[in-house]
C-alpha cells in the first residue's frame, strides 16, 4: 500500500528541480534563434507593432512549450518513484520505454507522457515500434513472459483505454493503475504547490530581465532609426537561405 506521506517528501524535495529548470531555461534563451522558430507572417498579420509585444509572444510560447517538456519529465520520475513503492517498478532502460514493473505474472513496459493528445500518427507509429523491439528484448532471455504495452498520459481522459496491441490510460486511471490507489490523482495536487508563490517570484524576476533585455536587442537589431519594426530584417533572419 502506498504511503502518501512518502509522496509528499519525495514532491517537496524534488518540485524545486522543476523550477530551476524552468529558470535555467530562460538563461539560454537566443533571441534570433528564438525568432526564427516564428511565423514573421502571423505578427504583421495580427498587426503587432511594438518590440515589446513579438518580445513577449515569442518568449512566452517558449516557456509554454518548455514548461511542458520539463514538467512532463518531472511528473515521470513522480509516477516512476510512487511505482516502485508499490510494485518495485524501475526505471527502464529500453528506448521509448520509461518505466517496467511486473505484477499478476505479467510485465508491464510503459511509455509515460503528460496529456492524451500527443501523438501524431507518425509519433504513435514509432511507440507501437519501441513495444514491438521491447516485447522482443524481453522475451530473447525469457520466452514465456507475457509483456503488457502501456501508454500512461498523466492528465486527462481517454474512454477506449484497449488501443489493441497497447493500452492507453489516462489521468486517474494511470495514476490508480501504477499505484493500486483510486484516488492518488487528487492526493498529489496539494503538495505541488510547496513553495510554489517562492519559486514563481525568483521566476518571474528572471523572466521580466529576459523581456527587457530581449526588447533592448530587438529594437537594435529589427527597429528603424524612428522606432519602427523593420519587417524586411525579420524576413531575412527568417526566411533568407
Amino acid at each position: 500500500m502506498l504511503d502518501l506521506t512518502e509522496v509528499t517528501n519525495y514532491v517537496e524535495n524534488h518540485i524545486g528541480d522543476f523550477h530551476q529548470k524552468r529558470i535555467d531555461s530562460l538563461a539560454t534563451l537566443k533571441l534570433k534563434n528564438v525568432l526564427k522558430r516564428k511565423n514573421p507572417y502571423l505578427f504583421k498579420a495580427k498587426n503587432v507593432l511594438t518590440a515589446n509585444d513579438i518580445v513577449k509572444g515569442i518568449v512566452n510560447a517558449h516557456v509554454s512549450s518548455n514548461e511542458e517538456t520539463i514538467f512532463g519529465d518531472w511528473l515521470e520520475g513522480l509516477a516512476i518513484f510512487i511505482n516502485s513503492k508499490v510494485y518495485g517498478g524501475w526505471k527502464s532502460g529500453i528506448e521509448g520505454i520509461d518505466l517496467e514493473f511486473d505484477l499478476n505474472g505479467a510485465r508491464y513496459i510503459v511509455a509515460i507522457k503528460s496529456g492524451p493528445n500527443w501523438a501524431n500518427s507518425t509519433s504513435l507509429k514509432k511507440l507501437k515500434e519501441y513495444y514491438k523491439s521491447a516485447g522482443k528484448a524481453l522475451r530473447t532471455g525469457n520466452s514465456g513472459i507475457n509483456v503488457i504495452s502501456v501508454n500512461g498520459c498523466c492528465y486527462g481522459k481517454d474512454n477506449k483505454p484497449d488501443k489493441g496491441d497497447y493500452y492507453k490510460y489516462c489521468g486517474q486511471q494511470f495514476w490508480e493503475f501504477i499505484s493500486g490507489e483510486e484516488n492518488l490523482y487528487k492526493e498529489i495536487i496539494e503538495p505541488l504547490g510547496y513553495k510554489a508563490k517562492e519559486r514563481n517570484d525568483e521566476f518571474r524576476k528572471s523572466y521580466s530581465k529576459m523581456i527587457n533585455k530581449f526588447t533592448k536587442e530587438f529594437v537594435i537589431e529589427f527597429c528603424d532609426d524612428e522606432g519602427a519594426i523593420d519587417w524586411n530584417k525579420i524576413l531575412e533572419l527568417n526566411s533568407k537561405k
